[in-house]
């Protein structure tokens, strides 16, 4: 990228890494070169159905979305964010858009993917003194299909050749102040590659937060950029990529950058804060967080940040995959079902009984949670709360998570075998045999940007006892479709769990409740459609430096 101005700091020896295919690195240094290379772009997939695009830019040329994200379903992922970013591309393929993904290349994603194909030379991107290898690929196969969007893996062995995504047992890597510098400047470089020009890079979570900064900080003199817009959304406000102040000249930030109003938070270097102030618009994952965050309450530090940004912040909920959890079709569940044929669902009942041990009592409620077994889940609330297992219920854990919690739930389910059913090491498929099969899921939540799992529930007439927050306050229905509470507290958790059963004791009245809740409409359609209002509107507002 051609600086605004240069370090001081001198240029290290770049490090050469093996790539994928055994080529080392070296070409372009800087963004402003990989705009103008003549290397060899990406194969372009053709759209499966020709129609007119339905974004344009303000001077009429069709716009192209490049989503760059820290994980990605199915390649590599934690949590919901793979596969949000997945089915949100996926949907705007289908709606016409142009789509790329750009996530790194991590160990997990080479069990994944074999057919690595490289999209052009090396390239060099530099970051704050470092100069570091880089390189871009696609998958083969991946690559021939027009229904799916293209995504592309960026290559450092050094930084992504590691066991975990984020950090191992010890905590998070010390160096991710740099891994995600890099990734930001290096997908920056590849957007020439992947995509023409107009461009909205589309950034998700702190971890690619510092592509929006790079943009504003330097002038490339490239036409490339000066057209590409960008839109950062918040999926978990709770990680932002905290640093100590020395990490803005570690990645080549400006130091002028570090005050209160971009990067600087209680004398730390904040990644999040930062990219949003340079971000054209940005966006979280739900209307109800939306207003939470702008809150002391639920700000995470940052409320006045996101009151601050006014009509460039808005909340827009995530949807589900309606094809892939679909109780009439799925094939991961013991008996399909719909709507108008519930009966199944007692068969899927029984069946999870049996896999998690427990006596097949079809008048006894199945209670089950799937979730990342840590404290925003609201793990306190139930371990701590003898009211809750006493319940007339059985109870199933799915999930990986913090080894306390962990801990706690498998010796409950060797003390218990006949009432509580436990299952640490997660698959998809448990997922969708334990929605299919339980009455209840349970949803404690300490806060939930938005949450996927009690949609789906809802559409497998499984319903929710959630706290009012975030997401699940704009997808439950008190009553209706599900059961809410306000309080963090094991009082108000307990009672919405005995409303509950009260009501499933009311065949009647429950299976009212279950056709209700699976009518509802969680697909990615509406969700699209706002976002491409959105992306309209990035592209007319006031322009930082490009």
């Amino acid at each position: 990228m051609a600086a605004r101005k240069k370090s001081a700091a001198k240029t290290t020896k770049r490090r050469t890494r093996k790539s994928a295919t055994g080529e080392e690195g070296g070409a372009a240094n800087a963004v402003g070169a990989a705009g103008e290379s003549s290397e060899t772009e990406a194969p372009k997939s053709a759209s499966p159905t020709p129609r007119a695009h339905p974004l344009h830019a303000p001077a009429g040329p069709p716009v192209s979305v490049v989503h760059v994200v820290a994980e990605l379903a199915p390649f590599a992922r934690t949590g919901g964010l793979g596969e949000a970013v997945a089915n949100l591309a996926k949907y705007q393929l289908k709606a016409g858009m142009d789509v790329s993904l750009i996530m790194p290349l991590y160990r997990q994603v080479r069990d994944v993917v074999s057919d690595f194909v490289p999209v052009g030379d090396p390239f060099t991107v530099q970051v704050g003194p470092r100069a570091e290898y880089a390189r871009l690929f696609q998958s083969a196969a991946l690559q021939q299909r027009a229904d799916l969007p293209r995504v592309y893996f960026i290559e450092n062995e050094y930084y992504f050749g590691r066991d975990g995504l984020y950090g191992d047992a010890r905590g998070d890597y010390g160096d991710n102040d740099r891994r995600w510098a890099f990734f930001a400047l290096a997908s920056l470089n590849a957007l020439p590659r992947v995509s023409s020009a107009p461009v909205i890079m589309h950034c998700h979570d702190w971890h690619t937060a510092l592509a929006p900064a790079y943009l504003r900080a330097y002038d490339t003199g490239n036409d490339f950029y000066r057209n590409t817009w960008t839109v950062l959304t918040v999926h978990n406000g709770g990680f932002q990529g905290h640093f100590a102040p020395s990490a803005m000249a570690e990645v080549g930030l400006p130091q002028e950058y570090f005050n209160h109003h971009m990067f600087e938070w209680y004398g730390k270097m904040n990644m999040l804060k930062g990219g949003m102030s340079c971000a054209d618009v940005v966006t979280t994952v739900s209307p109800t967080h939306a207003h939470e965050l702008r809150t002391a309450a639920g700000g995470f530090g940052l409320h006045d940040h996101f009151v601050g940004m006014r009509e460039r912040f808005v909340g827009i909920l995530n949807g589900i995959d309606t094809l892939t959890w679909n109780p009439a079709t799925d094939p991961l569940i013991a008996y399909n079902y719909s709507r108008a044929k519930l009966s199944p669902k007692k068969q899927n009942k029984a069946a999870l009984q049996r896999i998690f041990g427990l006596p097949e009592r079809p008048g006894t409620p199945v209670i089950g949670m799937s979730a990342r077994m840590v404290a925003q889940k609201g793990l306190d609330l139930i371990l701590g709360s003898p009211r809750f297992l006493s319940l007339d219920a059985q109870f199933i854990f799915l999930g990986q998570g913090e080894k306390r919690y962990v801990d706690i739930l498998e010796e409950l389910g060797a003390l218990v075998p006949g009432r509580i059913g436990v299952q640490t090491d997660f698959t998809v498929e448990q997922e969708h045999r334990l929605l299919a099969g339980a009455d209840m899921i349970v949803m404690p939540s300490q806060y939930e940007p938005c949450g996927l799992t009690q949609m789906r529930a809802q559409r497998y007439g499984t319903l929710p006892v959630a706290r009012k927050v975030g997401g699940l306050a704009d997808t439950i229905e008190d009553n209706v479709t599900g059961f809410l509470f306000d309080d963090y507290t094991q009082a108000d958790f307990i009672q919405a769990c005995a409303r509950a059963i009260d009501h499933y004791r009311h065949p009647q009245v429950w299976t009212n409740m279950v056709r209700e809740a699976m009518a509802r409409d969680f697909g990615w359609e509406r969700s699209e459609l706002k976002y491409r209002e959105l992306y309209r509107r990035a592209m007319h507002l006031p322009r930082g430096k490009r």
